[in-house]
C-alpha cells in the first residue's frame, strides 16, 4: 500500500483558500495504485495535473513512479494552490512544476502529444453559470467546486485539448460525478476525438456518486469489460 502524501506542512491558512483532499482525491488515488504496475512499466516521461490544488495526486503519482527522470508539471487557476503544490513536492521528495495558469492552454503548443499522463480533479458540482464566473475572477478555493451546468462548465473545455495534449501511449484519468453524465461524456471521447475509455474506480460519498474514468487511444486500449 503506498502512503498517501505527507501534507502536514500545509497550514489552517493554506486549506482557507486551498481545496483541501478529500473523498474524489483519495478515489484517484486508489484508482493511480491501481494502475501502480502498469505505470511503472509505461515510464512516463512527461506528467500533467490539471488543478493541482494542494499537490497531493501528483506526489502520490510520482511515488508510484519512484526514482525517474519524469517531468512531473501541474498547473492551476490559484495562486496559492501552485505555491501548496510546490512544498508538496519538497515535502515528499517529488520534483514537482507548478504552473499558475487556466487548464493547459499556455502550455498547449509545447506539450502538444508529448503528456504520457495527464490527472484532473474537475470542478464537477453543479452551479449556476455566475457562481463559475465568479470562481474563475476570484481564482481562488471556489474554482476548486464550482462546475456550472451538470458540473461540466469547465470539464468540458479540458476534453477539448486532451487529445492535442496525449501522447500516442498516453493515459489520460478524469474524476466525474453520476450528474455529470458520464455515458455522455465516454461516448464523445471515443466519438469525436477517438479516445476509449473505462471506468476504474468508484464510490460513494455522502450524497455524491463519484467515478474515475481512464481514457486512452483506441487503437491501443485492449478491448475489455468495462470499455467503451
Amino acid at each position: 500500500m503506498i502512503p498517501t502524501p505527507d501534507l502536514s506542512h500545509l497550514t489552517k491558512e493554506d486549506k482557507l483558500h486551498v481545496y483541501d483532499p478529500a473523498e474524489d482525491t483519495f478515489l484517484l488515488l486508489d484508482a493511480l495504485e491501481q494502475d501502480a504496475e502498469d505505470l511503472k512499466h509505461q515510464r512516463p516521461l512527461i506528467c500533467l495535473e490539471i488543478g493541482s490544488g494542494s499537490g497531493c495526486v501528483s506526489a502520490f503519482l510520482g511515488s508510484i513512479l519512484g526514482p525517474t527522470n519524469t517531468l512531473y508539471l501541474s498547473t492551476d487557476i490559484n495562486h496559492r494552490a501552485s505555491d501548496c503544490t510546490f512544498r508538496t513536492g519538497q515535502q515528499n521528495k517529488i520534483p514537482l512544476d507548478p504552473v499558475t495558469c487556466d487548464l493547459a492552454r499556455p502550455l498547449m503548443k509545447r506539450l502538444r502529444h508529448l503528456v504520457d499522463i495527464i490527472l484532473f480533479n474537475p470542478p464537477y458540482v453543479p452551479t449556476d453559470m455566475e457562481e463559475v464566473l465568479s470562481a474563475r475572477r476570484d481564482h481562488g478555493i471556489s474554482g476548486s467546486w464550482a462546475g456550472g451546468a451538470d458540473g461540466m462548465e469547465i470539464t468540458n473545455q479540458l476534453l477539448r485539448d486532451v487529445e492535442d495534449l496525449l501522447s500516442e501511449r498516453g493515459k489520460f484519468y478524469l474524476v466525474a460525478l453520476e450528474e455529470n453524465n458520464i455515458p455522455e461524456i465516454r461516448g464523445r471521447m471515443l466519438r469525436d476525438y477517438n479516445l476509449q475509455s473505462q471506468i476504474v474506480a468508484q464510490r460513494r460519498a455522502d450524497r455524491e456518486f463519484l467515478s474515475i474514468l481512464r481514457f486512452s487511444r483506441a487503437d491501443l486500449t485492449l478491448q475489455t469489460t468495462g470499455s467503451l
